[in-house]
């Protein structure tokens, strides 16, 4: 399958690797991803403008977007400890 979002790696995360969420946090959009949550990576994209950080992957079978701002009054400090969120599966 074709794919059009980015690919690519993210720190820890690499393109079609499978990871888990084992801690909860919440985005940008407030939607929330608890823990157990199953992830297969695609890739990422960055907006330095807003510090908008996008996650693309499929979550539980639907290919996703996830978008986080790269901000300590926001998603900072997971970005900065994304291992403690997400692990390989």
């Amino acid at each position: 399958m074709a794919r059009t979002w980015p690919t690519g790696s993210f720190g820890h995360l690499q393109s079609e690797h499978d990871y888990v969420v084992v801690r909860h946090f919440r985005d940008f959009d407030g939607g929330e991803h608890p823990e157990g949550e199953h992830w297969t990576f695609i890739g990422s994209s960055f907006l330095p403008y807003d510090d908008g950080l996008s996650f693309f992957a499929v979550i539980n079978g639907v290919e996703r977007q996830v978008r986080m701002q790269w901000r300590e009054e926001e998603q900072g400090p997971i970005i900065d400890h994304l291992k403690d969120y997400l692990q390989a599966k």
